[in-house]
Parts: structure tokens; C-alpha cells; sequence
């Protein structure tokens, strides 16, 4: 298989990471009118085909580690087990996540999702694997959590100028965000606990490599869809219920779309096992390429700035909080960045 052997290029792999997690979502707004409950079957589909090519691709090149059938030949059975758990708690974490994104908005599901789980996953991933400077990599967490909240502000009083004087439609939207409140809260906490047990489904003597446990987690995935799918369907979080024979009816285009959203988070997650499975020297653990990985959220708030247009005609207020939101982000993401290179000896 073929694994980095420059802390450079460790670095942009984690940083692709940050951008395709960041951009998959980008789906939904294109597929306008397409429920996300049947989006998420294409989506899986696209996980599971990009996680198997790439397995066969750069996988199987290369002369790092074991090839990618013979990993997964060799892997033990509670390896593979907490690659394919890791994919099935990810599945249930990301629907609980986007349905709170259509439910109360991206400013609060993906503030305190992504922020839970930025927290949760950061300190169980050090804990399994620690590497690089502790004190500046909580330092750098820190600031990226603070632009995370600083977000959050600005999504809240963007909505808030917008609904100002219509007592009936601000009582929807509190209604609307506790609801989206709950559910980003379970969504965080169990997407906190997906990469970590990819982790464990690394280690060991029977340890599974990047692309094979990228490739057992796809399944988790895809194999979960059709039981986490079909309850949101029958029981949505948002409109009226869902079959099947729905799915159908889409279009080559929406699932064409889904695809691509599940191929692109895919990448963007081998990425991340990948840089997590660099040579120990380069000093680059699971912890830094997760906190590096999950400042996907400034990336969806810079594609709801320049290209949706999610904050226009906010104000001055609102434009000096992102400003202030993307300062706090990119410091935040350079200081993560350097942990490895002061790791404590």
C-alpha cells in the first residue's frame, strides 16, 4: 500500500480531509427538493465505491505495509469488527446531524455537532495513540471550538434580524432549534466515538491498515443505511413519511448527486486514516489529524458564505463575527498543525 513519508504531505492530507468533509454536504443544497432520507442510500453507496477503489488502487500499490486483500486476509475478527462498528456509529452520528441541519440550520447543528464531537473525538484519540505537544494541540482545539461558537453567534443573529417582529415565526424557530439542539447533541457525542474505534481497528498485531479498515467502515456504513434509513423514513425528523418506492422515483441526476456527496467524504476520510498510518517519526497521531480534519466546519460556513449566500444582508455585526470567526479558525488550525513538531520527548 502507499502511505506519506513527508510530514508535508501528511499535513495536506489531513487538510483534504478538512476540505471534503467540509464540502460533501454541498449535495444537499444541489439536489434541492430531494429529501436527505433518500439522498443518504446514494450516499452510502458512494462511501462504500470510493472506500473499494481506492483499496484496490493505492492499496494495493506501493511497497509500505501489507496489500490491501492480503490486510484484510491477515485482519483479526475484533479488528474488523470495530472498523465496521466505527462505520455504523458514523452512519447514525451524520443522519442525526444532517437531519438537525434541516431542522434548525447548519449555525446549530454543525456548531454543537461537530463541535461535540471535535471534543469527544480529539481526547479518546490521544488517549489511544498520543503524539505530538499535548498543551498545544488543546491549544489549537481550543481556538477552532471558539470559532465553531463564534459561528454559532453569527448563524443566531443572522436568523434573528431576519425574523425580528413576527412574534409566530421566532416561536417557530425556538421550537425548531431546541428540536435541532437535541438531535446535534446525540449526533456529536456518537461521531466523537467513530474514529477512535477506526483506531482500534488499526491496532494490534492483527491491525487493519488505512485502506482496509476504510473499506470494512464503508460497509458499516452501507449495510447500516437500510436500517437507520428506513426508521427516519417511517419516522421522519422533518414533512411526511417516506417508502421505499420513493427513491425510485429520483432522478439519474440526485442520485448521481448522493454519489458523489458519499465518494467525496469517503476520500476525505482515507485521507485521514491514511495520515493517522504515517511512519511514527513524522509525530502525526489520529488526534491531530481528527482536530485538523473536523475544521470541515469553517469550510461548510465558507461555502455558505461566498457561494449560498446564507449570510447576506446580515449586517455589520454579523460580517465582523465571521471575520472574527475565521481568524480564530485559522490560528486555531495552525497551531494543530505544528503540535507534531514540538511532540514532548
Amino acid at each position: 500500500m502507499t502511505l506519506p513519508h513527508l510530514y508535508a504531505t501528511t499535513l495536506a492530507l489531513t487538510i483534504l480531509t478538512m476540505l471534503c468533509w467540509g464540502s460533501w454536504a454541498n449535495v444537499l443544497k444541489l439536489a434541492k427538493g430531494w429529501r436527505f432520507e433518500l439522498l443518504y442510500y446514494d450516499y452510502s453507496i458512494g462511501v462504500a465505491l470510493a472506500a473499494a477503489l481506492a483499496g484496490l488502487t493505492f492499496g494495493a500499490w506501493g511497497s509500505d505495509g501489507i496489500r490491501f486483500v492480503d490486510d484484510l486476509g491477515r485482519a483479526g475478527g475484533v479488528n474488523i469488527l470495530c472498523g465496521f462498528a466505527g462505520g455504523v456509529v458514523f452512519n447514525l452520528s451524520n443522519i442525526l446531524i444532517v437531519g438537525a441541519i434541516a431542522v434548525a440550520g447548519m449555525g446549530v447543528a454543525f456548531p454543537i455537532g461537530v463541535g461535540l464531537a471535535l471534543v469527544v473525538g480529539v481526547v479518546w484519540n490521544y488517549t489511544v495513540n498520543p503524539q505530538g505537544n499535548p498543551f498545544l494541540l488543546c491549544l489549537g482545539v481550543a481556538l477552532i471550538v471558539g470559532a465553531i461558537l463564534v459561528d454559532a453567534i453569527a448563524y443566531r443573529a443572522h436568523a434573528v434580524s431576519r425574523s425580528s417582529g413576527d412574534l409566530a415565526v421566532a416561536a417557530q424557530k425556538r421550537a425548531a432549534t431546541w428540536k435541532g439542539i437535541k438531535l446535534a447533541v446525540i449526533g456529536g457525542l456518537l461521531m466523537g466515538t467513530f474514529y477512535p474505534l477506526v483506531e482500534i481497528g488499526k491496532t494490534g498485531p492483527k491491525g487493519l491498515g488505512p485502506y482496509a479498515v476504510g473499506f470494512v467502515f464503508g460497509l458499516g456504513v452501507l449495510a447500516s443505511v437500510f436500517i437507520f434509513n428506513l426508521y427516519f423514513m417511517r419516522f421522519p425528523i422533518e414533512g411526511p413519511r417516506l417508502q421505499f418506492a420513493d427513491y425510485l422515483k429520483g432522478s439519474w441526476r440526485v442520485h448521481f448527486l448522493g454519489i458523489v456527496g458519499g465518494a467525496v467524504w469517503m476520500i476525505g476520510s482515507l485521507s485521514n486514516f491514511v495520515a493517522s498510518s504515517a511512519p511514527r517519526q513524522l509525530q502525526v497521531g489520529p488526534a491531530i489529524s481528527y482536530a485538523i480534519g473536523q475544521g470541515a466546519t469553517m469550510v461548510g460556513a465558507l461555502w455558505g458564505v461566498l457561494v449560498w449566500k446564507e449570510f447576506a444582508g446580515g449586517g455589520v455585526r454579523v460580517n465582523r463575527l465571521l471575520v472574527l470567526m475565521f481568524l480564530l479558525f485559522v490560528t486555531g488550525l495552525g497551531v494543530v498543525s505544528i503540535a507534531p513538531l514540538y511532540a514532548v520527548r
